[in-house]
């Protein structure tokens, strides 16, 4: 019983150290679905990010909740999971999966684990993550294809 106290609270520790090197981002996000992100700090390591997508001629909104930490013990870089929720819609005549002449709208959750570095000399801030999603409305299932890099303007 002490180890897991002891576990949960070095985790707690790490999770709760600053890791903020800006207030707010706004870029480019591209992998499987490509679209716009804006990350803003509520907090010294949390962070709200909102993500507008397309994908299949579609249309999906995203919200995150994301805790930050510092990563390899470097300046600029931190490590950040969160989780979240997404709005889609979608023509099923351009969804591989979807049915010819049915529109989907899909209401699903998100997780998200990824890695990002704050380059110092210019506000640019770049960003690897893995988004999988699972929708419970309009049509289930789990998506676990969400890669993406991100290229922020960060003030």
């Amino acid at each position: 019983m002490k180890k897991l106290f002891l576990i949960a609270s070095l985790f707690c520790i790490c999770t709760l150290a600053q890791a903020q090197d800006y207030g707010t981002g706004i870029g480019i996000r591209g992998g499987s679905a490509n679209g716009l992100t804006i990350k803003h700090f509520i907090r010294n390591n949390v962070a709200l990010e909102g993500i507008i997508s397309s994908r299949w001629q579609g249309v999906n909104l995203t919200g995150l909740y994301e805790i930050h930490a510092k990563a390899f013990n470097e300046p600029g870089f931190n490590w950040y999971y969160g989780f979240g929720a997404h709005l889609g819609f979608w023509d099923g005549d351009h969804a591989h999966w979807g049915d010819d002449g049915k529109d989907y709208t899909v209401l699903g959750l998100d997780g998200i684990l990824g890695l990002e570095y704050n380059i110092r000399e210019i506000p640019i801030n770049l960003s690897v993550d893995w988004k999988p999603a699972f929708n419970l409305v309009g049509y289930s299932g789990v998506w676990g294809d969400g890669f993406a890099l991100s290229v922020r303007y960060v003030f």
